[in-house]
């Protein structure tokens, strides 16, 4: 059985860094060929991907985001974290992880839905 588990600290000062860690466990994450992400949900406001990191260790970023976003992994522990810097309060949400399946087209293979989300935590950016 697969499952995900986000921790991390629930409250952030502005301009600080958000680090959050996701540990799997049913399924290593070095596993052909899944992606696993960090979304998002700011509060009233919808789902937004943040970035991935797939089964090799490529990272893929939000562009929005990029400047201040880093995905890295420990395989051994089979745990990927994400690192958010200089936050202010626009970035307040509830942080999921997730495994996305993917969809093998011209070679490679691409992200196509979340089969797995861990349940969420809330982190608030506030001094």
């Amino acid at each position: 059985q697969v499952r995900l588990q986000e921790s991390g600290p629930g409250l952030v000062k502005p301009s600080q860094a958000l680090s959050l860690t996701c540990t799997v466990s049913g399924v290593s994450i070095t596993t052909n060929y899944y992606y696993w992400s960090w979304i998002r949900q700011p509060p009233g406001k919808g789902l937004e991907w943040i970035g991935s990191i797939d089964y090799s260790g490529t990272t893929y970023y939000r562009p929005s985001l990029k400047s201040r976003t880093s995905i890295s992994r420990d395989t051994y522990k089979d745990q990927f974290t994400l690192q958010l810097s200089s936050v202010t309060p626009e970035d307040t949400a509830v942080y999921y992880c997730a495994r996305a399946q993917t969809t093998y087209y011209a070679g490679n293979y691409y992200p196509n839905w979340y089969d797995y989300w861990g349940q969420g935590t809330q982190v608030t950016v506030s001094s």
